[in-house]
């Protein structure tokens, strides 16, 4: 199917790892120019495969929880890709602060993983109103769950939620269509990461995978990716407002269908 995003500028915050990279790497499969915003490079390897794609992408450096570096790297892209037409807020990190933490950590984790949607939506919306683009904010299950043990994580995914509607209604008389894709349990290297924490990494996948009704699999990252990219598209014209679960039912199904 052509998604009609041929030559369609489009920011994905991390967009060089995880999640981000596999968006990145589909938009770039529709012939769309993604532009990264992140803090480090991503490696030579997905730069120069994302450009044998699409041979405009490319991007820059910026630390996302400073509201400058944010303001500068919005002017850059907009001076060397011209107007922009979509905005992926994907950059974030489950950073485990719960609620023995000191409020100045909760804020600073707030930073990392919640204004940075707000800022960038802000600094683009003049772009994405003239292009009737769209806003994509990538979420987590733990907004609707809880989790326990990750209160500032969990307010700034809950306020992503919160803010997709509202900006939704605030956005619909340009025609800027604004939604939400809420993964849960995706096998990506900080995934890995955290599973090796465990003393039997094995044992806690498969505890976890068993818990998925549909597969009892993890949710791969281009699964995540091609929902957000459909959700970018003008193939999803009259999509605006919405959350969209990509998890293998493990949000909202009864765990008892993985026994």
């Amino acid at each position: 199917m052509d998604l009609g995003l041929q030559n369609k500028v489009v920011i994905v915050t991390g967009g060089g790892a995880g999640i981000g990279a596999a968006i990145s790497q589909t938009l770039a499969e529709e012939a769309a120019i993604p532009v990264i915003f992140a803090r480090r490079p991503p490696s030579e390897a997905f730069l120069a495969e994302l450009k044998a794609l699409s041979p405009r992408s490319g991007w820059l450096q910026a630390d996302l929880s400073r509201d400058e570096d944010c303001r500068r790297a919005v002017a850059q892209a907009q001076s060397q890709w011209g107007q922009i037409y979509g905005l992926v807020n994907n950059a974030g990190t489950n950073d485990s602060l719960g609620l023995d933490t000191p409020p100045q950590a909760f804020r600073a984790s707030l930073d990392q993983n919640l204004l940075h949607y707000y800022t960038l939506a802000h600094l683009l919306q003049a772009d994405l109103k003239a292009s009737a683009g769209a806003i994509v904010n990538i979420a987590s299950k733990t907004a609707v769950t809880g989790q326990g043990g990750t209160s500032a994580y969990v307010a700034a995914k809950a306020a992503q939620l919160g803010l997709t509607r509202e900006w939704a209604a605030a956005l619909a008389p340009w025609g800027v269509r604004v939604n939400a894709v809420i993964p849960a349990e995706v096998l990506t290297p900080m995934y890995e990461a955290w599973l090796q924490s465990f003393p039997d990494p094995a044992a806690q996948k498969a505890l976890i995978t068993a818990r998925i009704p549909l597969g009892h699999r993890m949710t791969e990252a281009r699964e995540i990716a091609a929902a957000t990219v459909f959700a970018l598209s003008p193939r999803s014209a009259h999509t605006t407002g919405q959350w969209l679960f990509v998890d293998g039912g493990y949000t909202h199904l009864d765990r008892a269908l993985g026994s």
